[in-house]
């Protein structure tokens, strides 16, 4: 496992290391926890983001909401186009 060195304010520090007291739990394994459940809440933006034709299609809904228009799902899903 590397080692990385994270800055946190002094009264959040001091609140992690209450926490990993009472909960009898290291310090980098509540990081650890914390870590894994922030990228499992944005694991599914990585993978459309990582698709670049939804992407592509994100971007043309933005900028067709920007002109005032709308795009449809079920046209854009079937290839219809706009």
């Amino acid at each position: 496992m590397a080692t990385t060195t994270v800055r946190i304010p002094e009264d959040k520090r001091d609140m992690l290391k209450i926490v990993a007291s009472i909960e009898k739990r290291d310090m980098q394994m509540i990081l650890s926890d914390l870590i894994d459940e922030y990228l499992e809440r944005h694991k599914e933006t990585l993978e459309i983001l990582s698709n670049p034709q939804w992407v592509d299609t994100i971007q043309e809904g933005l900028r067709a909401s920007e002109r005032g228009e709308t795009i449809r799902w079920r046209d854009k899903k079937s290839g219809k186009s706009s």
